[in-house]
Protein backbone atom coordinates (compact mmCIF):
# COMPACT_ATOMS: atom_id res chain seq x y z
CA UNK A 1 0.00 0.00 0.00
CA UNK A 2 1.03 3.78 -0.76
CA UNK A 3 2.72 4.90 2.85
CA UNK A 4 2.26 8.90 2.00
CA UNK A 5 -1.64 8.38 1.63
CA UNK A 6 -1.67 9.27 5.27
CA UNK A 7 0.28 12.32 5.03
CA UNK A 8 -2.12 13.47 2.36
CA UNK A 9 -4.22 17.10 3.82
CA UNK A 10 -7.32 16.55 4.67
CA UNK A 11 -8.87 18.45 1.47
CA UNK A 12 -6.63 16.10 -0.75
CA UNK A 13 -8.14 13.07 0.36
CA UNK A 14 -11.85 14.51 0.20
CA UNK A 15 -11.06 15.18 -3.47
CA UNK A 16 -9.24 11.66 -4.22
CA UNK A 17 -12.64 9.98 -3.01
CA UNK A 18 -14.84 12.80 -5.14
CA UNK A 19 -12.47 11.29 -7.87
CA UNK A 20 -12.87 7.16 -6.89
CA UNK A 21 -16.69 7.97 -6.55
CA UNK A 22 -16.67 9.58 -10.56
CA UNK A 23 -14.43 6.82 -12.03
CA UNK A 24 -16.39 4.18 -10.64
CA UNK A 25 -19.35 5.73 -11.65
CA UNK A 26 -17.93 5.46 -15.36
CA UNK A 27 -17.23 1.54 -14.80
CA UNK A 28 -21.32 1.19 -14.35
CA UNK A 29 -22.95 -0.97 -16.95
CA UNK A 30 -25.32 0.48 -19.07
CA UNK A 31 -28.47 -0.61 -17.75
CA UNK A 32 -31.31 1.37 -20.05
CA UNK A 33 -32.45 1.51 -23.68
CA UNK A 34 -29.01 2.15 -24.87
CA UNK A 35 -27.87 -1.51 -24.41
CA UNK A 36 -29.82 -1.27 -27.78
CA UNK A 37 -27.91 1.13 -29.59
CA UNK A 38 -24.51 -0.63 -28.07
CA UNK A 39 -24.59 -3.63 -26.92
CA UNK A 40 -22.45 -4.27 -23.78
CA UNK A 41 -19.54 -7.25 -24.34
CA UNK A 42 -19.10 -8.57 -21.24
CA UNK A 43 -15.20 -9.68 -22.22
CA UNK A 44 -12.91 -7.40 -23.76
CA UNK A 45 -12.04 -8.33 -27.61
CA UNK A 46 -8.35 -8.70 -26.35
CA UNK A 47 -7.40 -9.75 -22.58
CA UNK A 48 -5.71 -6.97 -19.99
CA UNK A 49 -3.78 -7.56 -16.99
CA UNK A 50 -6.13 -6.31 -14.54
CA UNK A 51 -9.70 -5.54 -14.57
CA UNK A 52 -11.11 -1.93 -14.58
CA UNK A 53 -12.26 -1.93 -11.19
CA UNK A 54 -8.53 -2.62 -10.23
CA UNK A 55 -7.39 -0.09 -12.49
CA UNK A 56 -9.61 2.36 -11.22
CA UNK A 57 -8.88 1.71 -7.76
CA UNK A 58 -5.18 1.85 -8.60
CA UNK A 59 -5.43 5.24 -10.25
CA UNK A 60 -7.43 6.64 -7.25
CA UNK A 61 -6.20 4.96 -4.33
CA UNK A 62 -2.67 5.52 -4.94
CA UNK A 63 -1.81 8.05 -7.35
CA UNK A 64 -5.12 10.27 -7.12
CA UNK A 65 -4.93 12.92 -9.58
CA UNK A 66 -1.82 11.41 -11.60
CA UNK A 67 -3.89 8.55 -12.31
CA UNK A 68 -6.67 10.55 -13.77
CA UNK A 69 -4.28 12.91 -15.83
CA UNK A 70 -2.59 10.10 -17.11
CA UNK A 71 -5.95 8.61 -18.28
CA UNK A 72 -6.47 11.94 -20.16
CA UNK A 73 -3.42 12.38 -20.85
CA UNK A 74 -3.51 8.78 -23.03
CA UNK A 75 -7.31 10.21 -24.66
CA UNK A 76 -5.86 13.31 -25.58
CA UNK A 77 -2.81 11.50 -27.76
CA UNK A 78 -5.89 9.52 -29.51
CA UNK A 79 -7.96 12.44 -30.18
CA UNK A 80 -10.55 11.35 -27.89
CA UNK A 81 -10.38 13.65 -24.67
CA UNK A 82 -13.92 14.81 -25.60
CA UNK A 83 -15.15 11.67 -24.34
CA UNK A 84 -14.03 12.17 -21.12
CA UNK A 85 -14.73 15.93 -20.72
CA UNK A 86 -18.44 15.09 -21.77
CA UNK A 87 -19.13 12.84 -19.11
CA UNK A 88 -17.04 15.08 -16.09
CA UNK A 89 -19.33 17.89 -17.69
CA UNK A 90 -22.64 15.59 -16.86
CA UNK A 91 -21.37 14.89 -13.49
CA UNK A 92 -21.43 18.38 -12.69
CA UNK A 93 -24.58 19.19 -14.48
CA UNK A 94 -26.48 16.70 -12.29
CA UNK A 95 -25.21 18.55 -8.93
CA UNK A 96 -27.21 21.99 -10.10
CA UNK A 97 -30.39 22.61 -8.58
CA UNK A 98 -31.72 25.71 -9.78
CA UNK A 99 -33.55 25.57 -12.59
CA UNK A 100 -32.43 28.43 -14.51
CA UNK A 101 -28.60 27.90 -14.23
CA UNK A 102 -29.40 24.12 -14.91
CA UNK A 103 -30.89 25.50 -18.15
CA UNK A 104 -27.55 27.72 -18.68
CA UNK A 105 -25.44 24.69 -18.22
CA UNK A 106 -27.61 22.41 -20.39
CA UNK A 107 -27.04 24.41 -23.55
CA UNK A 108 -23.35 24.77 -22.90
CA UNK A 109 -22.61 21.35 -22.59
CA UNK A 110 -24.88 20.84 -25.94
CA UNK A 111 -23.40 23.62 -27.60
CA UNK A 112 -19.86 22.22 -26.91
CA UNK A 113 -20.33 18.22 -27.10
CA UNK A 114 -23.50 17.54 -28.66
CA UNK A 115 -24.58 19.87 -31.51
CA UNK A 116 -23.41 19.21 -35.31
CA UNK A 117 -19.75 20.60 -35.70
CA UNK A 118 -19.32 21.43 -31.87
CA UNK A 119 -16.12 22.68 -30.87
CA UNK A 120 -15.85 19.10 -28.45
CA UNK A 121 -18.20 16.88 -30.28
CA UNK A 122 -18.54 13.36 -28.96
CA UNK A 123 -19.21 10.46 -31.66
CA UNK A 124 -22.80 9.82 -30.49
CA UNK A 125 -25.38 7.83 -33.04
CA UNK A 126 -27.76 9.69 -34.15
CA UNK A 127 -30.96 8.01 -32.07
CA UNK A 128 -29.05 9.22 -28.93
CA UNK A 129 -28.86 12.72 -30.06
CA UNK A 130 -32.38 12.73 -30.96
CA UNK A 131 -33.34 11.69 -27.58
CA UNK A 132 -31.03 14.13 -25.98
CA UNK A 133 -32.27 17.00 -27.89
CA UNK A 134 -35.69 16.16 -26.90
CA UNK A 135 -34.32 16.15 -23.17
CA UNK A 136 -33.26 19.55 -23.45
CA UNK A 137 -36.43 20.90 -24.47
CA UNK A 138 -36.97 20.79 -20.85
CA UNK A 139 -34.29 20.40 -18.70
CA UNK A 140 -33.74 18.07 -16.12
CA UNK A 141 -31.30 16.07 -14.20
CA UNK A 142 -31.97 12.89 -16.72
CA UNK A 143 -31.65 15.37 -19.86
CA UNK A 144 -27.93 13.42 -20.59
CA UNK A 145 -28.21 10.15 -19.63
CA UNK A 146 -28.73 8.53 -22.60
CA UNK A 147 -25.71 10.24 -24.22
CA UNK A 148 -23.31 9.90 -21.45
CA UNK A 149 -24.07 6.42 -20.98
CA UNK A 150 -23.00 6.15 -24.47
CA UNK A 151 -19.81 7.99 -24.15
CA UNK A 152 -19.52 5.78 -20.98
CA UNK A 153 -19.79 2.40 -22.98
CA UNK A 154 -17.64 3.48 -25.44
CA UNK A 155 -14.63 4.77 -23.21
CA UNK A 156 -15.32 1.24 -21.02
CA UNK A 157 -14.86 -1.12 -23.99
CA UNK A 158 -12.78 0.79 -25.91
CA UNK A 159 -10.40 3.25 -24.39
CA UNK A 160 -10.00 2.29 -20.73
CA UNK A 161 -9.02 -1.25 -22.15
CA UNK A 162 -6.42 0.47 -24.79
CA UNK A 163 -5.54 3.04 -21.68
CA UNK A 164 -3.95 -0.08 -19.83
CA UNK A 165 -1.91 -1.90 -22.67
CA UNK A 166 -0.68 1.83 -23.62
CA UNK A 167 2.87 3.13 -22.90
CA UNK A 168 0.97 6.39 -21.20
CA UNK A 169 0.14 3.74 -18.26
CA UNK A 170 3.41 1.64 -18.35
CA UNK A 171 5.18 4.57 -18.07
CA UNK A 172 2.42 5.46 -14.96
CA UNK A 173 3.40 2.60 -13.41
CA UNK A 174 6.36 2.45 -13.32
Amino acid sequence: MCKGLAALPHSCLERAKEIKIKLGILLQKPDSAIDLVIPYNEKPEKPVNCSLNQLIHFLTDFFLLDGLASFKSFLMSEFSEENLEFWIACEEYKKIKCPIKMAEKAKQIYEEFIQTEAPKEVNIDHFTKAITMKNLVEPSLNSFDVAQKRIHALMEKDSLPRFVRSEFYQEFIK
